[in-house]
């Protein structure tokens, strides 16, 4: 077990520490300085061209959110229309039928929006080409989308009084080009040296060693995984995810695949410091997001390498930890990192069933997707840790009877507003989305799709309650995992979780690209002694003290009729 965490040590240093140069190069990427992927150059300037695109207009932030939301619809549509007529298109060798009309329009936005939630079974779900042209095509840019938002944010930061964000199709596609495929071309070259499949052949059969015989899905699955992990997104080639042995072969991957789910998310961080020249600042929000994370991660280990208490009160041994639901290959401790990174940065993808984690465990991951702003997903993480920025700026300037100021411009009502709305709306969505759901499982057992054999809920009670708090929670989250004893390919999980995913997508992206628009455009107020300095330690412990209350007084009901009620029933 000291072995187990061991790795877990090591794997989250390589990766802070392979972060920080990337957040530099990242900086200068954006800053137009010299870089090593600068040969893309010519590439860029052909995308350019044949889309009519001027990349050195300006935009303020109404322009840069027009131009981001229109290219998102478009997607949509092409991405419905694929996946709903996929069994008369071809590469698809195994024949997979084409997805309902519900099911489509749930996977397709849930693709789009950096969820990846998969209401179906990876492998049989879909075929190579929607795989390729669908899945992997809307990772790199749902990817893209939330890293150019934020550094529409940070141009706006960069700058004393600015109504320049920059330009949406310029940081898209650079993002793409500069990060996300040379990242995924590294991963997935990993990959297919350890085993990953990369043809487009069809199912293989394969002799176990117990010597049955079964049909193995293959397809070029390297590429995908490494962008579901590089661009935060979390969707599975194969229905078991990473805890498919095809999919994530052996330990060494295990690292090397969730070392590629942080690395972004942690850089982004050290390149916001570096871009607008306020490392401290970046290095506050590294230590509060590393404290908050720390909090979660710890007791989930512990958790997960103790055993189950009801397993240990009928006097069975468990010198492996709670293994149920998890792979040989890996063990509790790498699984219980990994629950607790993929549901805190937003990616989704699991290496083991979060839905026989310890009762506390499944409390801990639900607690990362409901605060969502530790590290979080591919620019989008900041952007949410950025409302409760303004909230906490906001409390203090009251506290000390003063105007409160960010980055030397007054925040006043509008800003704080719009910070108030993205925080209380997602609270709502969630728990309007459970409350709806727990309203059918109690007074309409009689319908289709409620509790029935074959319906909803395999288990009853207060762990049946946090599968459907869960759907709901990783939909708001954009985050894409689930507690999988839940039914939900149907009409009802598919279209409403499909609605929470979009605006939950879109409105913690307006709205901190909208106050940091607002704010850029203000005059511009020197510091001075009275100024509250937000690259201070204790504005970083004010924050978190915010973030806290914040999201006890939203979620505490909830989780204490899911996994709180459950563990203290064991």
């Amino acid at each position: 077990m000291n072995t187990e965490i061991t790795g877990v040590i090591i794997t989250f240093l390589l990766t802070v520490l392979l972060a920080f140069p990337l957040g530099r190069y990242i900086a200068k990427m954006l800053r137009g300085d010299r870089t090593i992927t600068d040969f893309m150059n010519p590439i860029e300037r052909f995308i350019f061209r044949i889309s009519g695109i001027d990349p050195t207009k300006k935009m303020n932030w109404k322009e840069f959110m027009k131009a981001m939301l229109t290219i998102n619809m478009l997607w949509f549509v092409y991405a419905f229309f694929l996946l709903l007529f996929q069994d008369k298109l071809p590469l698809n060798p195994d024949g997979n039928p084409g997805q309902t009309p519900d099911l489509a329009f749930n996977t397709a936005i849930s693709f789009l929006v950096n969820c990846d939630l998969q209401h179906y079974s990876g492998e049989s779900g879909v075929t190579y080409l929607t795989q390729l042209f669908v899945m992997n095509f809307l990772m790199f840019v749902s990817a893209a989308t939330g890293i150019a938002a934020l550094v529409a944010v940070m141009n706006g930061l960069k700058e004393k009084t600015t109504n320049n964000l920059g330009n949406f199709w310029s940081i898209f596609t650079k993002s793409i080009t500069r990060v996300l495929l040379p990242l995924c071309i590294i991963v997935g070259i990993i990959l297919t040296f350890n085993g990953t499949p990369v043809s487009f052949d069809g199912k293989d059969t394969i002799t176990t060693l117990q010597g049955d015989t079964v049909q193995v899905s293959r397809g070029p699955a390297a590429g995908m995984i490494a962008i579901k992990h590089i661009g935060t997104n979390g969707g599975g080639w194969f229905g078991a995810n990473s805890a498919h042995p095809l999919e994530n072969p052996n330990y060494f991957t295990n690292m090397v695949e969730m070392i590629a789910q942080m690395i972004i998310p942690i850089a982004m961080i050290f390149a916001l410091g570096f871009y607008i020249n306020r490392k401290k600042f970046a290095y506050v929000i590294f230590g509060v997001m590393t404290i908050g994370i720390l909090c979660l991660l710890i007791p989930t280990i512990n958790w997960e390498v103790s055993g189950s208490p009801v397993m240990a009160h009928l006097g069975v041994a468990q010198p492996t930890g709670a293994m149920e639901g998890k792979e040989v290959r890996f063990g509790p401790a790498a699984s219980g990192y990994w629950s607790i990174v993929t549901t805190i940065i937003s990616t989704g993808s699991v290496n083991s069933m979060h839905d026989s984690s310890m009762p506390l465990s499944g409390m801990m991951q639900l607690l990362g997707m409901m605060i969502n702003a530790f590290y979080g997903g591919c620019g989008v993480g900041i952007l949410n840790y950025l409302i409760y920025v303004i909230i906490a700026v906001f409390i203090a300037g009251l506290m000390v009877g003063r105007t409160p100021e960010f980055m030397g411009h007054k925040v006043e009502a509008r800003e704080v507003k719009i910070a108030a709305i993205v925080t209380l709306f997602s609270a709502f969505l969630l728990k309007a989305g459970v409350a709806l759901a727990a309203y059918f499982v109690a007074h309409h057992p009689e319908m289709d799709w409620a509790v029935k054999p074959g319906g909803w809920l395999n288990n009853p009670g207060y762990h049946g309650f946090s599968e459907m708090l869960y759907e709901f929670t990783s939909a708001n989250a954009n985050n894409g995992s689930g507690f999988e004893g839940l039914g939900d390919n149907n009409i009802f999980w598919n279209v409403s979780t499909g609605i929470v995913l979009i605006l939950s997508r879109f409105i913690p992206i307006i709205g901190p690209v909208a106050i940091i628009g607002l704010l850029a455009n203000k005059k511009f107020i020197p510091e001075s002694p009275g100024t509250l300095r937000t690259d201070s330690m204790t504005f970083g412990m004010m924050t978190f003290a915010v973030i806290i209350i914040i999201n006890a007084l939203s979620f505490f009901p909830a989780l204490t009729l899911g996994p709180l009620a459950e563990f203290f029933s064991m």
